[in-house]
């Protein structure tokens, strides 16, 4: 007869180092103390989740655990290198052994041992963006598709498919249909350029960042005693930012976590608002049915905003179906209210907002401790107007101004060489957008031109039509056209309206070539059609550049090193301010189709998303927070203005969380009783 006999783990008691309960509220404790087993954690915005992550690694190692059976998981290695410094400084002891990184990095390090398996070479080369460009034009320059025929996307956005497909766990053709739908005719050449670029990679032993993950993936979905090998070793696995992994990454973490089910995510649902970038929600929220018995534990107290700015961002979530619920509770005192404030239009809400900046500024709150954030580039058009008006030095999370945007520069071209037919510049940016056209050729178009056109006091079309003999085979085309929509531009009825040349220009092509060079061609193409509206308060087409070369200098004078501790106020979308915080910050634009943006509304999930995206935004605030909209603004198509519709997120929170202000034009505040 045979019996089992179960051999149970002897374990010493155990003198902890650091007073877990003494440095952790309860619920902070509650989870880093969590028994074994599968563990989500929902951390409210500043709620301490990286406190937690690194109590939780400490309270492990201190169990016993050894640093190697640990794999710490985050989204940038700063973080991980943060996190294990923090750790290494609380136990004193030699953390080395203990994997920690992005995805990626861990991809990698896990590829340089293994890949062999796939085919690579231990020394293969990882491809950074501008190789992996290069690369895929290689490949389409060799797919003999003949991109003259139709707008055919470039290198860039080719690559922004193949990326998007194997993050979304999705084919090239799903990819198309739902996010580039007007490349759908285009789809199998697409995908042959995407087989021809896979082949050259492999042959070539190089991988991209996406690579990273999905060979890894490859590896523990193919090789069984691989899979069971890592199983084996990571012990205890640790996930920070769990709501922005994508498909990829969730079954990844499952395949590592298979056998020991020790696996601990943590995030916070109400602040995923990646899904555009191949983020996947889904993860998150049925954690506890991928992991059946999970615990789910929920990090409320907040450390960074007042409970009156906290209970207006409990109550701007509260509408949200698919979501953990949970409150945030403040742990600081009392403030003031967050504030409403309607205005006429985005003139007057620029106005309000620079003036209310310098006010605070005056109180003592300095200016890189305010942000004024919006959900949409274009949406802070008027507002980097106003400030610059007002001499009041701002900066851009992403870096780069509304006006400096290459498409911006692109149609202002158009624009100034109209208005001054000498403009060199103008002409070879435009000249070099047409296919076939680079630097030596715009140089050579530009003398033929110049001689012909300005210098002989003619117009710009008659310039252009004089260097026909000169314009290479594959750009005969597009320079008849391109010479067409100058021809027109120049017409007395459009040249003094500079929104009816934007509107114009839009109209003749350059959509496109937007729809060509960049992924994100929506968003631009939005830009643009808001900057026509802008361009609308301009009585001269001069008037209008005038202004846009007057934002340039002041930019080019603040880039200065001599500026660079400059005090700046913070402009910034939303997106790019997650995980920052701010003393004051202003939410603008908050109107239906701007905020949430119109097309969010095709679909629950997309509201959702963007009521997420709006918690995001009031979470920022420690201390004042500032939300407004304009009754009116300029249609997007420069033809008048329209009366706008308070954001559906603002009519979802109650009047009594709110002080509301009215603006009066000699620029004195009034408070409804």
């Amino acid at each position: 007869m045979s019996r089992e006999y179960v051999l149970r783990p002897f374990k010493a008691s155990r003198e902890l180092r650091i007073d877990y309960a003494g440095e952790l509220n309860t619920q902070q404790l509650e989870a880093v103390t969590a028994p074994p087993g599968p563990a989500l954690v929902i951390a409210g915005a500043g709620s301490g989740k990286t406190r937690t992550l690194i109590y939780r690694v400490a309270y492990l190692l201190e169990q016993g655990i050894p640093p190697e059976r640990l794999l710490l998981v985050t989204f940038t290695n700063k973080a991980a290198r943060e996190m294990m410094r923090r750790t290494g400084e609380l136990l004193g002891g030699d953390l080395s052994g203990l994997w920690g990184g992005t995805f990626h990095s861990i991809g990698n390090r896990i590829l340089r041992r293994e890949g062999e398996r796939l085919g690579y070479r231990r020394d293969f080369t990882i491809l950074d963006r501008e190789d992996a460009k290069e690369l895929v034009q290689a490949c389409l320059d060799e797919a003999d598709i003949d991109v003259r025929a139709t707008r055919f996307p470039k290198a860039d956005v080719l690559g922004e498919i193949y990326s998007l497909a194997i993050n979304t766990n999705r084919s090239v053709a799903q990819v198309i249909e739902s996010q580039f739908d007007y490349f759908r005719g285009l789809t199998a050449s697409i995908e042959e350029v995407g087989r021809r670029y896979a082949e050259r990679k492999r042959s070539r032993g190089v991988m991209d960042f996406d690579d990273l993950l999905m060979l890894w993936l490859r590896l523990l979905r193919e090789h069984a005693d691989l899979r069971e090998q890592y199983q084996r070793r990571f012990q205890f696995i640790l996930v920070d930012e769990y709501q922005d992994t994508n498909a990829v990454q969730g079954e990844v973490i499952d395949l590592m976590a298979e056998r020991h089910r020790q696996v601990m995510v943590v995030g916070d649902d109400s602040q995923s608002i990646y899904s555009w970038r191949g983020a996947d929600f889904q993860n998150i929220l049925r954690f506890p049915e991928r992991y059946p018995g999970a615990r789910v534990y929920r990090i409320e107290a907040n450390y960074r905003s007042t409970p009156e700015i906290l209970s207006l961002a409990n109550a701007a979530i509260a509408a949200n179906v698919q979501q953990f619920a949970k409150a945030l509770t403040a742990v600081r005192r009392s403030g003031t209210k967050p504030v409403l404030a309607p205005c006429g239009d985005a003139h007057e809400q620029a106005a309000f907002v620079a003036q209310r900046i310098l006010e605070l500024r005056d109180e003592g709150v300095p200016l890189e401790e305010m942000a004024v954030l919006y959900r949409s580039h274009f949406h802070a058009l008027e507002l980097q107007l106003e400030l610059t008006r007002r001499n009041i030095p701002f900066s851009i999370t992403s870096g780069i101004r509304f006006f400096e945007q290459a498409h911006i520069k692109d149609v202002a071209a158009y624009l100034r060489l109209v208005t001054n037919p000498r403009d060199e510049l103008a002409f070879k940016r435009l000249t070099r957008m047409l296919p076939g056209v680079g630097g030596k050729t715009a140089d050579r178009l530009w003398r033929q031109y110049d001689e012909c056109g300005p210098a002989s006091g003619r117009a710009v079309a008659a310039g252009l039509q004089a260097c026909v003999a000169m314009v290479p085979k594959k750009s005969e085309v597009a320079w008849t056209e391109f010479a067409v929509v100058l021809s027109q531009l120049e017409a007395a009825e459009v040249r003094r309206q500079p929104a009816a040349m934007l509107s114009l220009v839009l109209d003749a092509g350059y959509g496109d070539y937007l729809k060509a060079q960049y992924a994100n061609y929506r968003a631009r193409l939005e830009d643009l059609e808001q900057l026509t509206g802008f361009a609308r308060q301009f009585g001269t087409t001069e008037d209008f550049l005038a202004q846009l070369a007057l934002l340039t200098n002041v930019e080019a004078e603040e880039e200065r090193p001599a500026n660079k501790d400059t005090e700046q106020l913070r402009l910034s979308t939303i997106h790019q301010a997650k995980g920052l915080e701010y003393q004051v910050v202003f939410v603008i634009m908050l109107c239906d189709g701007l905020f949430p943006s119109a097309r969010s509304l095709n679909s629950p999930e997309g509201e959702e998303e963007e009521r997420r995206l709006f918690y995001v935004a009031v979470t920022r605030a420690k201390n004042e927070l500032y939300l407004s909209y304009p009754f009116l603004r300029a249609t997007a198509r420069g033809d008048g203005a329209a009366m706008q519709t308070v954001s559906r997120f603002l009519r979802e929170i109650p009047a009594d969380l709110m002080d509301e202000w009215h603006l009066h034009p000699d620029g004195e505040a009034g408070w409804r009783d």
